[in-house]
């Protein structure tokens, strides 16, 4: 099975080719990512606005570059899967709009994919990982826990119940005067820095479970901050930025590598045995975490899974193989074609962030 898939649901134009063959494995043929970091640059953050006229200048394009390089032709394609949700709306709706008149011209089915399974399940496309597996996925605009049971089974185990992580790296970068996106420029600078120099708070470290909380770091960070450019005459030194750096995301290293043992003590008790441990999302990326979580792993016996940097960020690739996994699970829903700005892994389990008009966030 060979599939077209199409992703924009934040500042990244996607589309990738993913074959799965005889024996299951998966082939991406070709990705294809085009950035929006210099057209958001001058803004220090997404703007949603110009993010999804990017995104409808720039998705035909992508499409013709990925189906070129995979030396395939769009009528060979099996099917087409397009991020249909969670992300910024007007994104998601040039993604779900292109990918319908690709599929109205040529004939082909249409599968809508949660942006989140796409991550829950991208160790799957890298690893051929078994089910069930705990997963990291961490990011930008979300943080949870999930045990992934199948192509659209998945269970939280518990999640942040404010910021996450990956936000909470732009505004410290942002804090500090760094540029955007804020995780590599933060690890970058974090490199030359002192970890142990502030004492920054570990979140929910004192109570049980698996959820997460962020902001209150963003807070006591800003302060460390204002004392060191007080006691400077108004200036920020860089190697108290650098230090500023290092232990914030020491900070967060612990909590996530913590509150990760509990979860893998939490998937135990559920299955019975002992699942590998996975982590996927765009602060995956980040070397110190990785590096963190391997060590928990081997430390419990278990198998640790981190896709390669490509397919930790946003790309297509991923959305086109869980695209594969729901056709195969028989799991493909007309409703799942309409674009939304929110839409939770797990629909059973209570709101982490509460809910409104547009549904609950995680």
């Amino acid at each position: 099975m060979t599939v077209l898939g199409l992703e924009s649901s934040c500042d990244d134009t996607a589309a990738a080719v993913v074959r799965r063959g005889a024996d299951g494995g998966a082939r991406v043929l070709a990705s294809v990512v085009h950035g929006q970091a210099a057209l958001h640059a001058p803004f220090g953050g997404v703007v949603p606005e110009l993010a999804a006229r990017a995104h409808a200048e720039k998705l035909d394009l992508c499409v013709e570059e990925a189906l070129a390089r995979a030396g395939l032709a769009l009528p060979q394609m099996d099917a087409i899967a397009v991020t249909s949700g969670p992300g910024l709306i007007g994104g998601v709706m040039s993604g779900v709009m292109c990918a319908r008149g690709l599929a109205a011209g040529s004939g082909l089915p249409l599968v809508g994919v949660n942006h989140l399974a796409g991550h829950a399940l991208t160790p799957r496309m890298t690893d051929a990982l078994d089910y069930p597996y705990l997963l990291l996925l961490v990011s930008g605009g979300h943080c949870q826990f999930l045990l992934i049971e199948g192509a659209t089974q998945f269970r939280r185990l518990g999640g942040t119940i404010d910021d996450a992580p990956g936000e909470a790296f732009d505004k410290t970068a942002r804090i500090l005067g760094l540029p955007q996106p804020g995780g590599p420029a933060v690890e970058a600078e974090a490199r030359a820095g002192r970890p142990e120099r502030f004492p920054l708070p570990r979140p929910l470290l004192d109570r049980p479970g698996c959820d997460l909380s962020f902001s209150g770091l963003k807070t006591a960070l800003m302060r460390a901050r204002d004392q060191v450019v007080a006691e400077n005459g108004g200036g920020l030194p860089l190697q108290a930025r650098a230090d500023l750096c290092a232990s914030f995301q020491m900070a967060v290293h612990d909590v996530l590598v913590e509150k990760t043992a509990r979860a893998l003590d939490l998937a135990e008790a559920i299955t019975g045995a002992a699942p590998a441990l996975a982590v996927a999302g765009g602060v995956a990326a980040n070397g110190t975490l990785r590096g963190g979580l391997k060590r928990l792993a081997a430390a419990r016996s278990r198998t640790f899974v981190a896709p390669a940097l490509e397919y930790c960020t946003d790309n297509a690739a991923m959305i086109a193989w869980a695209g594969i996994e729901k056709i195969g699970a028989g799991a493909v829903a007309p409703s799942d074609l309409t674009p939304r700005p929110r839409w939770p892994l797990d629909q059973i389990r209570p709101a982490l962030l509460g809910s409104g008009k547009k549904g609950a966030k995680a």
